[in-house]
């Protein structure tokens, strides 16, 4: 009789673990980089993590720049464009990085309080209606300069 009750004390736990929340979407390595000129928008990054059941991110928000929208570098023709995008899918314990390069957030006219304060917070729009808040280091621009770095920047915002 013992051994059943000593059994089920030692399963008890991992059957009460299995009843848990499912791990949620989020979003963190957040940052935005600073245009090196106040008339061109910045660029923000982060990566985002897909929970048990994924998500939707259907658009991002905040106080501290005038507009935000999700873009995509893609390669069209041999050229590189970006693209405007309306939302973007995060599998189910997956990820996505908005990364230089590729997806990445397009943020005009962040404000000197943001600039100050050295973040600023993002609010992530999700599919099911959820809002998730996320803070972004600010990285002021790189020293103007020449090569690959200051290559990348100007085709980054090239046509916004």
């Amino acid at each position: 009789m013992r051994a059943p009750f000593a059994l089920f004390a030692l399963l008890s736990p991992l059957a009460l673990a299995a009843c848990g929340d499912p791990a949620p979407t989020y979003v963190d390595q957040a940052y935005v980089r600073l245009s090196p000129n106040k008339e061109t928008p910045s660029a923000g990054y982060f990566v985002a993590h897909g929970g048990d059941a994924g998500g939707q991110i259907r658009g991002v928000l905040t106080d501290y720049a005038l507009k935000v929208e999700m873009h995509e570098s893609i390669n069209k023709d041999g050229m590189m464009t970006m693209e405007r995008i309306d939302s973007v899918d995060v599998p189910p314990k997956g990820e996505v990085a908005f990364a230089p390069g590729g997806k990445h957030l397009m943020l005009w006219g962040v404000n000197d309080t943001a600039i100050g304060r050295g973040k600023m917070q993002l609010t992530f729009l999700m599919g099911n209606g959820d809002r998730l808040l996320v803070d972004a280091v600010i990285r002021k621009p790189e020293a103007a300069g020449t090569g690959a770095a200051a290559a990348k920047r100007a085709g980054e915002h090239e046509g916004h």
